[in-house]
């Protein structure tokens, strides 16, 4: 039996990454595997420590390395699900190192948005951490070009989507107005302002239209106060935090989702939301188009554009035929995604990884 430590953030709160990790985990035991989960995110100890600037990091990172080193004792590989930044330094370069040191495969699982910036500052660090690792997989082409293009090579295993879970049932068009969704967190990379800017260039058209932001996030109140400046806040709804499973009934409620981000790589915001029925209008920013194609199987829009974001949410209003196609493209699309799909080729990359490991001659094959 293969036994692994999925390393990673673990909800709450329920983010795209920690709901990957959670649902993975899940996936692979199901499979038979033995999965242990180190989270990276656990919650700190002593309590305290956690609000005092300067013994957050290390009231956070011991704890995390003493998990990380018992782990490494009784699994084969460490699949690491790997972020930009402080997060990469932080979580995944003690991963690397403590597997290295105890013969243990890694499985680097990038997925940041920001990988670009990142790698222009930090190429050196990471490709010095990479060369001790067995694979480096990500979830979209376009990350693959982006660490291609700092001499790393990658294979792409999509993101997973379960599709039992985020459904498209058939329904008819809003004659009073469409419902538009955001599921975002309320941070500035995700510009929920554009989305509320374009919520009330719709209301001109549609005046009973509704916005419902899903998320948390330091910008709540900033938000609101714009909605109110803009006279839009009646029709406006913060939910808060939602777990991955009732957003599921978000989506199906949804017309048109809405996603505004200005850094992306590939959203399962955007695919859940087309395996769940709704229409998608998104930035055409980083992963977005090697995800979706505009015209067929979602709009795309520049960002901190409101009016091109709301013509595209009246463009979709005022001809069904139009949405009810993406929605078709849609849920042909996310086929893919599913665990049916996105297992051999996961299993194929652990299984060449302990290969790997077991040789461990000369430099790995991914690093260039």
């Amino acid at each position: 039996m293969m036994r692994i430590a999925l390393i990673g953030p673990l909800p709450p709160p329920a983010g795209g990454m920690a709901n990957q990790t959670l649902q993975l985990a899940g996936l692979l035991r199901g499979e038979g595997l033995a999965v242990e989960t180190v989270a990276v995110n656990r919650a700190y100890r002593p309590r305290w420590a956690g609000r005092v600037r300067g013994l957050r990091a290390v009231a956070r990172l011991l704890p995390y390395v003493a998990a990380l080193w018992r782990a490494a004792g009784r699994v084969q590989l460490f699949h690491i699900m790997a972020n930009s930044g402080w997060s990469w330094h932080l979580f995944s370069v003690p991963a690397i190192w403590i597997a290295r040191l105890r013969g243990v495969a890694v499985v680097v699982n990038y997925r940041g948005g920001e990988a670009g910036p990142f790698l222009q500052s930090a190429r050196a660090a990471v490709a010095f951490s990479m060369r001790r690792t067995q694979a480096l997989v990500v979830p979209s082409g376009f990350l693959q070009a982006v660490f291609g293009h700092y001499g790393l090579a990658a294979q792409v295993v999509p993101n997973i989507v379960n599709l039992e879970r985020f459904s498209g049932a058939v329904r008819a068009v809003r004659q009073d107005g469409p419902h538009l969704l955001v599921a975002r967190y309320l941070e500035p990379i995700y510009d929920n302002a554009t989305a509320i800017r374009a919520y009330a260039l719709v209301r001109a058209a549609h005046p009973r239209a509704t916005l419902t932001i899903a998320g948390s996030g330091m910008l709540r109140n900033e938000l609101a106060l714009l909605a109110a400046e803009l006279g839009v806040a009646d029709g406006l709804t913060f939910t808060g935090q939602v777990d991955n499973s009732a957003m599921a009934a978000l989506y199906r409620q949804a017309d048109i989702v809405l996603n505004c981000s200005l850094v992306d790589n590939m959203p399962n915001s955007v695919l859940e939301a087309l395996a769940s029925g709704a229409a998608v209008v998104s930035t055409n920013v980083g992963g977005v188009p090697y995800l979706v194609e505009h015209g067929r199987t979602a709009l795309l829009v520049e960002p901190r554009a409101p009016r091109q974001m709301a013509d595209a949410v009246l463009r979709l209003a005022a001809h069904p035929g139009l949405r009810d196609s993406l929605r078709a493209a849609g849920l042909a699309l996310v086929q893919q995604f599913s665990w049916t799909q996105v297992r051999p080729q996961l299993l194929q990359v652990y299984q060449e990884a302990l290969g790997r490991a077991g040789r461990r001659a000369g430099a790995p094959e991914h690093v260039a």
